[in-house]
Order: C-alpha cells, then sequence, then structure tokens
C-alpha cells in the first residue's frame, strides 16, 4: 500500500467530515477558544492511542496467537459495519456524553477518532510491512493533521456546508469504505486458503 493510500484510508476510517456534527453538539456549551484546545487535545490522545497500537498491537497477536490473516477479516468486517453505519446512520445518536462537564478521551478521542478500525488498520499496516515503521508513523500523523484541520474548522463547515451536504459528504466516504472493508476481507480470505 502506498503512503498516500494508508493516508486517504485512515482518514476516511477516522471520518472527521462525519464526526463534524458530533464534535458540534458535545461541544456547544464550550467557548469557541476554549473548543479548538479540547479538539487539538483528543487528537494528541487519538494519535497516542494509535502510534501504541501500531507497534505494540503485533505483538499483542502473537501473545494470543492470532493470525495476519484473521485481523485482515475482522478489520474488514468493523470496516464494513462503520461504513454501513455512515451509508445509513440511525436517529440515535452513536455516543452520549454528559453537556455539563469537558470531555477528556471519551467519546472524542476514543472511539470517534482511534476507534476500532482505525486501530485495526494500524495495527494490519505494520503487520504486513513491519520495515515501513517510519512511513506508518507519518501516515497516522498525517491523517490526525488533516482530521485536525477539518474538526478545527468544524463551525465554519458547519456554517458552510450545510447538515446536508455534510451527510451527503459522510455517506460518499461510506461508500468508499465499504469497496476497502472487502478488499480487506478478501485479502484474509485469501491469505487464509493460500489462494
Amino acid at each position: 500500500m502506498t503512503i498516500l493510500a494508508a493516508i486517504l484510508l485512515l482518514v476516511i476510517i477516522m471520518d472527521p467530515i462525519g464526526n463534524v456534527p458530533v464534535f458540534l453538539s458535545i461541544l456547544k456549551n464550550i467557548p469557541l477558544e476554549r473548543r479548538r484546545i479540547i479538539i487539538i487535545r483528543e487528537l494528541l490522545i487519538a494519535f497516542i492511542i494509535l502510534l501504541f497500537f501500531m507497534f505494540v498491537g503485533r505483538y499483542l497477536l502473537q501473545m494470543l496467537e492470532i493470525e495476519q490473516s484473521s485481523l485482515g477479516v475482522t478489520g474488514g468486517i468493523i470496516l464494513f459495519i462503520i461504513a454501513i453505519r455512515m451509508i445509513f446512520p440511525g436517529t440515535k445518536p452513536l455516543f452520549g456524553h454528559n453537556e455539563t462537564t469537558e470531555p477528556l478521551i471519551v467519546p472524542l478521542a476514543v472511539p470517534m477518532l482511534a476507534g476500532p478500525s482505525a486501530i485495526a488498520a494500524v495495527i494490519l499496516f505494520m503487520a504486513q510491512e513491519p520495515n515501513r515503521w517510519v512511513e506508518w508513523t507519518f501516515v497516522v500523523f498525517v491523517a490526525c493533521l488533516i482530521s485536525g484541520v477539518i474538526l478545527i474548522s468544524s463551525e465554519t463547515l458547519g456554517r458552510k456546508l450545510g447538515n446536508r451536504a455534510l451527510i451527503a459528504i459522510e455517506r460518499l466516504m461510506g461508500i468508499i469504505l465499504v469497496m476497502v472493508s472487502v478488499d480487506f476481507i478478501l485479502d484474509g480470505i485469501k491469505q487464509t486458503f493460500g489462494i
């Protein structure tokens, strides 16, 4: 996988555009200047969590005796479920939050940015090509940076694009993610059966 493809995949998985309405609703009672600090803090936490799993995840898999092909199929299934939720969102909010307190780690950093699918993706990057760890670190950094720029400008994006455009973009990202998830599953099946 090329660096550009990995960055694009991770940005789609992190879904910053789809997260704009959720971030706006969770941070609505917090002053604008403080919102930016919170977003940056949560992005740093997500970045650290993704790096942790990128470097340690492979050893956890070995310790649990989980094959790389199983990770590919599992990651693909998780991505598929998330993609379906992006295309066909439910009426209930995915994450609850106490509006009187400032969010810390949950739900913004985990699971919205560094969720199960993003963690599975970075573990898979490293499991497939561990010698490219510098490139994978760069991929995680750039994906977090792109997500940060989008989320910090979420107030402006929400006003300029409007809710309908944000929903349309999220559904388009969901369709792309379905294709990627099916590819992950097929690769895992091929590895399992040696096809």
